[in-house]
């Protein structure tokens, strides 16, 4: 009589193709591929914008120096930002997607520019404001899943810059929210920005992105 073995049977043949599926899963760690993952970022960012707290923290790596600052973040669509940095020093960074104001009130000191020389190629996250942007100026991959397990991509700028060589997105899988943006130059200095509390907003009035300079401040224009 010839011995049937174990995995003869159709029982323990399904077992061991289900099993093996749940672990090639697990391994991956991917439960969603990049395209789904960046069309989920640019469905939950295709409102007109939102708001968030953030804490960012900046490093030059040769000096072994790091700053730290937190506040408000609001953004409306397409171009529209309002940084209100409160802590350590309170600085307000306005833009309406062409002008750019940089105000510190505790010096009465106004900085005068244009939006897409500041923010431009993904510098300070601008492409928040308009996330259609992410596919346009940078080559995606996905590079992980964080501690939390949240997604990580990757972005390589398509336009070389010495401001920027590498941006990385922290990406919910819950709601597709970014959730933090790491971007890092040349000499691997680092920008780092979390969110917090972020709010989808389907009202934000254009003053919102204006700024009126105050009476007597002293103004400087940064293309001078």
């Amino acid at each position: 009589m010839i011995e049937r073995k174990k995995t003869d049977c159709p029982v323990a043949w399904f077992l061991t193709v289900l099993f093996i599926g749940i672990f090639a899963t697990a391994s991956s760690g991917f439960s969603l591929s990049l395209e789904e993952i960046i069309k989920g970022v640019e469905t939950r960012y295709s409102g007109l914008g939102f708001s968030a707290r953030f804490y960012q923290t900046s490093t030059l790596k040769a000096m072994e120096i790091t700053e730290s600052a937190s506040g408000m973040l609001i953004v409306r669509k397409p171009g529209m930002m309002r940084w209100e940095y409160e802590d350590p020093d309170r600085q307000l960074v306005v833009t309406d997607g062409t002008k750019l104001w940089i105000y510190r009130p505790d010096d009465n000191q106004v900085m005068i520019g244009k939006a897409p020389s500041f923010f431009g190629d993904g510098k300070g996250a601008g492409f928040l404001s308009d996330i259609e942007r992410v596919r346009q100026n940078f080559t995606i991959s996905l590079d992980g899943l964080t501690e939390n397990s949240q997604y990580r991509l990757k972005l390589l700028p398509q336009k070389k810059t010495f401001d920027i060589a590498t941006i990385y997105l922290v990406v919910a899988p819950n709601t597709f929210d970014v959730v933090e943006i790491v971007t890092l130059n040349d000499y691997e200095d680092e920008t780092r920005i979390r969110f917090s509390d972020i709010q989808h907003r389907a009202e934000l009035e254009t003053a919102l992105f204006n700024f009126k300079i105050p009476k007597d401040a002293d103004i400087l224009k940064m293309d001078e």
